[in-house]
């Protein structure tokens, strides 16, 4: 299980005893294609999400994987209205540019996308790696609003596991805090980022990318910074339509030596 350590970092004890014993689960070459419904047991709890596999995947070779994180807007139990937005929707109208398994847990009301929600998370894409063959050096994370939120959350925290992290009107301080932002960017430093946001969003003000930006730049970190020029919050779909966003992402690769088994 080449997510161990994350499993372990991460304090989880999911009951998995849902999932049959490994002799019985079919092999990575046989599982179903398109958008799946999924479902993961954590702490007695029942969470529903979705995995998207491309039509020609096959175990013949490994795939790099996508975790998504969705906004505020799709907060919910019922496992599917986060496909309806962001990567989703990107997936239905340009399958082709998205080569990958993603992964799309969805947040409980009420939470973001931390503590027991990041958990969650982790534990879907964990999960994804035993039923589909991934690739352990191009793993990417991404996400929009509340998901862009967190992206940086994670990818700092995290950052050996990603290859590439892709924030998209997120924010990286909470309650205006500057000092949590300068906490992150030495972490967000060691991956790749491509960031994204409108000079004219009115719910997370650009400030928050453009400082974030600065201070892993700051920190010696690779990152690509992409401003719509009067654009408001809703710049997730232009986003995910560039061409150039998913040649860049998938260009980027985790040292095998870091992405190795854990203990």
């Amino acid at each position: 299980m080449w997510l161990a350590g994350l499993a372990v970092a991460l304090a989880l004890d999911a009951d998995m005893s849902d999932r049959p014993d490994r002799k019985e689960e079919p092999s990575l070459g046989d599982q179903p294609t398109g958008f799946l419904y999924k479902s993961i047991t954590v702490d007695g709890e029942k969470y529903a999400y979705c995995v998207y596999v491309p039509p020609d995947y096959t175990a013949d070779r490994p795939w790099p994987a996508i975790l998504f994180l969705h906004g505020a807007g799709e907060r919910g139990s019922d496992g599917f209205l986060q496909t309806d937005v962001g990567i989703g929707r990107a997936i239905r109208r340009h399958r082709e540019l998205i080569p990958a398994i993603v992964v799309m847990p969805q947040c409980r009301p009420g939470l973001s996308w931390t503590g027991p929600m990041a958990r969650l998370a982790l534990l879907c894409l964990e999960q994804t790696s035993r039923e589909y063959r991934l690739d352990r050096q191009r793993l990417y994370l991404t996400g929009l609003s509340l998901g862009g939120q967190g992206t940086w959350l994670i990818g700092a925290e995290y950052a050996d596991y990603f290859a590439a992290l892709v924030p998209i009107c997120g924010f990286a301080e909470l309650h205006g805090s500057t000092s949590l932002a300068e906490r992150l960017a030495p972490r967000l430093a060691t991956v790749p980022v491509w960031c994204f946001h409108g000079s004219a969003d009115p719910r997370v003000p650009v400030e928050r990318s453009r400082q974030m930006v600065e201070l892993i730049r700051a920190a010696g970190g690779s990152v690509r910074y992409t401003e719509y020029r009067n654009a408001g919050h809703n710049v997730w779909d232009q986003a995910y339509d560039e061409p150039e966003l998913w040649r860049w992402l998938f260009a980027q690769h985790k040292d095998a030596a870091i992405t190795g088994d854990r203990p």
